[in-house]
């Protein structure tokens, strides 16, 4: 046999164990999760050929990071996935992005949440939004304080909105291996989530808490997650 051939061969068994390998981990994370949650599969620095392994493995929402990357590979993937933005989004790209999203989980400040309101209405589509929340000890991630988003539906300043739905919340817990403190990030997502879905009990979409990763989900359901976004244990570590 040719050294092209043995070349040929190795990389379709390269491929072919990748394949089980994503398709393994997403039927492993899947039989472990009630039927109320919602898997994100973090595809963010995962090159668009392990996306699409994931989708002929049965996976059709997707979280990514970068809105350049994001809007790539929506390009060159099946157009039925169901594109989650988790990043920090920058106001200068909210244009770009508003429209080829399912979902921006990531809405940090009243700010940008009105200029994804003023930009969707120009552009007469509707974009579904989470407020991100900061509860973990951590001052690198971003989000509303608790208090900060309890002020903003107290004061029913969400009623302003033309053309964004506020779904509900996201938020990441402290990155530490002290179970004690993640534990008591989601209970506090928890219970803002139940507040705020008292206090604006007239947003009837107002259903989805996105929280927990891969090292930490089964906490996250615990404490009612409806959406957990999932990277490594998918995909394996980053490409970038």
């Amino acid at each position: 046999m040719s050294s092209r051939s043995n070349l040929t061969n190795l990389k379709t068994k390269q491929s072919k164990s990748r394949f089980e390998t994503i398709a393994d981990n997403l039927n492993r994370i899947k039989s472990s999760l009630p039927p109320s949650v919602q898997l994100v599969a973090v595809s963010k620095f995962h090159p668009a050929d392990a996306v699409l392994e994931a989708y002929n493995a049965g996976q059709r929402v997707f979280g990514e990071s970068r809105v350049a990357e994001l809007l790539d590979k929506a390009q060159t993937l099946p157009a039925n996935i169901a594109w989650h933005f988790i990043g920090h989004l920058q106001t200068n790209k909210v244009k770009q992005l508003v429209g080829h999203v399912a979902l921006i989980e990531s809405v940090d400040s009243q700010r940008l949440l009105d200029l994804i309101d003023d930009i969707s209405l120009k552009k007469n589509v509707i974009t579904d939004v989470l407020m991100q929340v900061h509860v973990a000890a951590e001052d690198t991630k971003f989000g509303w304080s608790p208090d900060e988003l309890l002020d903003f539906f107290r004061s029913g300043a969400y009623k302003a909105l033309h053309a964004t739905r506020i779904r509900g919340l996201m938020g990441m817990a402290t990155n530490t291996d002290d179970i004690s403190r993640i534990d008591a990030d989601f209970a506090l997502l928890q219970a803002l989530f139940v507040e705020i879905g008292t206090i604006a009990n007239d947003l009837t979409e107002f259903n989805i808490l996105s929280m927990g990763m891969s090292d930490d989900y089964p906490l996250a359901i615990n404490h009612g997650a409806s959406h957990i976004r999932i990277g490594s244990a998918i995909f394996g570590p980053r490409s970038l």
